[in-house]
């Protein structure tokens, strides 16, 4: 019901979201506990919530304890470089990150993209200059009719809308029915996503020469952004850049 009439209200504007918020007050997006504005966090969720914020890898965003240069890599990045150019990331996946990532994939809180798109937007207001095209991580088609909505598609949505770029979603598409990531090891999750993603041929005229933001809820292991990289970079992109909501950190939890 609350995904709804958070439809509705979006669509209605302003004035929708506050008849919403008069029908069901206002939640905090990670605990549920009333807060003043749609779409927001308590007090408590907002000091737990572990920001990336500089200083981090410029090409994984991972955090530095301390300030080593603007252009200084993680030893991952060195080691193992990514196809993608940078990746931003609002926050650290933990329990109060996870929780929000959560309610909108399998709780139907498709609410909640509005702010955590908003947040991304920010987060990757260093890449959006060179940003041509905004491209969400496609679902298989099968379980799209299952779960009834991507969740990286309504972020993506918000993401454009903030950095004034054009969603894309059509430009990517899905061709291979995968497990879920959830799970599987680093190489099991690379294995499950290999040749799952395709540009389809009459996306190429529109996708060639450009530069795309891809986004996605949750990095782990990257396995999902590479292959989705790697299928747009064959697709004629110039380069690719990434944002999600969370990242995973090893050894802070």
């Amino acid at each position: 019901m609350r995904a709804f009439l958070g439809s509705l209200g979006a669509r209605l504007g302003a004035g929708g979201r506050r008849l919403l918020d008069l029908a069901m007050p206002p939640a905090c997006m990670a605990c549920g506990r009333p807060v003043a504005t749609s779409g927001a966090l308590c007090a408590a969720c907002w000091g737990r919530l572990r920001l990336i914020e500089r200083p981090f890898c410029p090409r994984l965003a991972i955090p530095f304890g301390y300030d080593i240069g603007p252009e200084a890599l993680s030893a991952e990045a060195i080691a193992d470089p990514p196809p993608f150019a940078r990746l931003r990331a609002v926050a650290v996946y933990d329990d109060v990150s996870g929780r929000i990532v959560q309610a909108l994939k399998y709780h139907d809180h498709t609410e909640l993209a509005r702010s955590m798109g908003g947040m991304m937007a920010r987060a990757a207001a260093d890449l959006a200059a060179e940003a041509d095209l905004v491209v969400p991580v496609p679902l298989h088609r099968g379980r799209l009719w299952h779960r009834r909505f991507n969740q990286s598609a309504l972020i993506a949505t918000e993401v454009a809308r903030g950095i004034g770029r054009r969603h894309a979603p059509e430009l990517v598409a899905r061709i291979k029915p995968t497990r879920r990531q959830v799970g599987l090891r680093a190489t099991e999750r690379a294995a499950n996503v290999q040749g799952a993603f395709r540009v389809p041929a009459e996306a190429r005229i529109e996708l060639a020469g450009r530069r795309v933001l891809l986004v996605d809820d949750v990095y782990t292991t990257g396995a999902t952004v590479k292959a989705v990289t790697r299928s747009l970079l064959r697709g004629g992109a110039t380069a690719v850049d990434v944002v999600v909501f969370a990242r995973v950190v090893e050894g802070l939890g």
